[in-house]
């Protein structure tokens, strides 16, 4: 799965996915930190990768409306703290078929998936 980390996310996530097999990239490693939403998006979009962020700016799905993009994953915890993000998401990816979230939008907390996939 192709796969961008927002900037809000920690480097330490691209080995980790990358072992589980996935192609990832960062916003960071790509110039755009400190770029606005929009130019991330567009980037992410561009390159047909899943969006992994923490960002609630892409959490409107009138804007960012199933089956019209490559994918996002929203994660919501509680302690957002570096270890448990890398666990959370790490652990989603080696434990979901996330290659079928093409075009969703998924919200990912500590103990939850929901994914709204298009119509």
């Amino acid at each position: 799965m192709k796969v961008k980390l927002d900037e809000n996310l920690p480097l330490a996530l691209v080995n980790a996915l990358s072992s589980l097999g996935h192609d990832v990239d960062t916003a960071i490693e790509e110039g755009l930190a400190a770029e606005d939403d929009d130019t991330v998006w567009s980037a992410t979009q561009h390159a047909c990768r899943l969006l992994v962020t923490q960002d609630l700016d892409f959490s409107d799905i009138r804007r960012f409306h199933p089956g019209t993009h490559c994918g996002i994953i929203l994660v919501r915890l509680r302690d957002p703290s570096r270890r448990a993000l890398i666990e959370r998401v790490r652990g989603i990816f080696a434990s979901q078929s996330v290659e079928e979230w093409v075009g969703c939008f998924v919200v990912a907390t500590e103990h939850k998936l929901r994914v709204r996939r298009p119509e």
